[in-house]
């Protein structure tokens, strides 16, 4: 592991951390939870794949870096490299100075749920590493790209230049992750029309041109887009002004509302877990039907949207949890989007096994692809072309890390 990096993404209350090497099979993996409670544990996997279950109660964010670093011991890592959701208009990965700490403090605004959290983990390994190169890898550096067609909103100009106030779009480093992938498995790398769809409890889509960002879903925030687990997507902005003068509520209720309350647990009154919204949908559900048919159809409308950044459409890339394992969504959503050429090869589709990348259109058409993210590798590999930008080559690595339904 002399090449290895340690990639860390902190929330408000865990970590999740993995040591990426030059070698998948020896990542080393975990989720801190429950930080600040007696319910505070590790819970991960070890070199060689050895389950781990800590018990850590009452640690803070420190104290649970502190101990994941010290079972890593014997495998220093060469860098850090730190999750950061917003970086505002920072293009890409920087290392960590008090100038780019202080830039990702001033994007808090933009993401208060997020990068205060990011913030809390980089206070803490910078105590307790000093001498480490620590490298911040942001979600939306990727979409630095768009043109200002695709990111500006049609608001008064000051907004935006006195306020920052324009779409920079999320899960950057998937998007940027399967495209490449996708590309080079086409053996076209970085070439060519790509439409991505990250599909989890959070979701996005994105048009990709010659490797570069061109349009995403979602916007200011990360609320804005494709239906989500828990997330509304797109609404009329006036549902605001409209439930303040019907129903009296307040701006932080109707954000709870509209982040932690609807997508397909809104519409389902169920669940936010696709897997169950499924099952409960073949058993005759309606409310979970309808949820699933909602999530699909402004899936592909969002897809088709995207579509107009693109000169040609050459493949469409499934990922994230939901997109990597049911063949039943992507099926779904690509019934809706008839007229773009797409052929999908149903036993292909449905014999994907969990976890694996493959294509699964008929051979004709524009390429059908599902292939499982790999967040960790990428900010691993950005934080290399930072630390060390003669190793920045694009990873080859066909081994991915496989998702679950809760990604964000």
């Amino acid at each position: 592991m002399s090449t290895s990096v340690l990639v860390i993404n902190c929330g408000s209350s865990s970590i999740k951390y993995a040591l990426v090497s030059d070698r998948r099979e020896d990542r080393i993996y975990g989720l801190a939870e429950n930080l600040g409670s007696a319910e505070a544990r590790i819970k991960g996997i070890t070199f060689g794949g050895v389950p781990l279950e800590l018990e850590i109660p009452f640690a803070d964010h420190e104290k649970a870096l502190e101990t994941v670093l010290n079972r890593l011991s014997q495998y220093r890592p060469q860098a850090i490299g730190h999750r950061v959701v917003h970086g505002g208009t920072l293009t890409k990965a920087e290392r960590l100075t008090p100038e780019i700490i202080e830039r990702i403090r001033q994007a808090t605004p933009l993401a208060p749920l997020h990068n205060p959290a990011h913030l809390i983990g980089i206070d803490a390994t910078m105590r307790l590493f000093p001498d480490l190169p620590q490298v911040a890898v942001f979600d939306t550096a990727f979409h630095q790209t768009m043109p200002a067609h695709a990111y500006r909103y049609a608001v008064p100009k000051f907004l935006y230049t006195e306020h920052n106030v324009r779409r920079y779009g999320f899960h950057g480093t998937s998007h940027a992750y399967v495209s490449d992938r996708g590309s080079e498995l086409a053996g076209n790398f970085r070439q060519g029309g790509w439409l991505t769809a990250h599909l989890g409890n959070g979701s996005s889509t994105c048009a990709i041109w010659n490797g570069q960002s061109i349009d995403t879903s979602m916007g200011l925030t990360p609320l804005e887009g494709v239906v989500m687990g828990t997330r509304s997507g797109d609404v009329d902005p006036s549902i605001h002004s409209f439930l303040a003068n019907n129903l009296g509520w307040d701006l932080k209720q109707i954000d709870k509302m509209l982040n932690s309350e609807s997508g397909l647990l809104g519409l389902s009154e169920l669940s936010n877990d696709m897997r169950t919204l499924i099952e409960a949908s073949e058993q005759g559900n309606q409310d979970a039907t309808l949820a699933i048919e909602v999530f699909c159809y402004r899936l592909a409308k969002s897809l088709a949207a995207l579509s107009c950044g693109l000169p040609r459409v050459d493949g469409l890339i499934f990922t994230g949890g939901i997109g990597e394992n049911s063949a039943y969504i992507r099926e779904k959503t690509l019934s809706y989007l008839p007229h773009f050429g797409f052929q999908l090869g149903k036993d292909k589709n449905n014999d994907l096994k969990r976890g694996t990348e493959g294509r699964i259109d008929t051979g004709t058409g524009p390429e059908l692809w599902v292939i499982p993210t790999d967040e960790e590798g990428r900010i691993a590999q950005e934080t290399r072309s930072v630390v060390d930008p003669i190793d920045a080559a694009p990873s080859n690595n066909t081994e991915n890390a496989a998702e679950n339904d809760a990604l964000a």
